[in-house]
């Protein structure tokens, strides 16, 4: 019988959504069915996911399964990051002066900028042409 989750967490970063669930158990991370060190390709990445538990001393405490989509890698550890202080918080209401201290509650909301009309890119504009 699987464990029911003890608390859940949405974090959020570009297009990336990182829907995150605790249960007690040993410390593993789970995240789209792989464990997060496969998942995650650079060690900036891991090191991400890993802070919050990290900064509360909570290792071997949970286990994290997490469902990620859109974004790319770092906008997804991010997700992952807020998603896991959150959870975290949901379960315990003491952590949060920690997870402040380490700045692991405030969300990241810088997007990309659209691409206005009659300009190359968000801010680019074409050379100006006189003759």
């Amino acid at each position: 019988m699987a464990k029911t989750a003890l608390s859940h967490g949405v974090g959020r970063r570009k297009a990336a959504v990182a829907r995150v669930w605790l249960r007690e158990g040993k410390g593993k991370i789970e995240v789209n069915q792989k464990e997060y060190s496969k998942y995650f390709d650079t060690q900036n990445a891991r090191l991400k996911v890993e802070l919050p538990f990290k900064a509360t001393g909570l290792n071997d405490k949970f286990d994290v399964n997490v469902s990620i989509a859109g974004g790319g890698m770092m906008s997804q550890a991010d997700a992952v990051k807020l998603g896991i202080a959150r959870a975290l918080l949901a379960n315990n209401e003491n952590l949060r002066k920690t997870l402040r201290k380490y700045d692991l509650l405030t969300v990241d909301s810088r997007v990309k900028e659209r691409k206005k009309y009659g300009q190359k890119s968000a801010r680019a504009k074409f050379q100006f042409v006189k003759r």
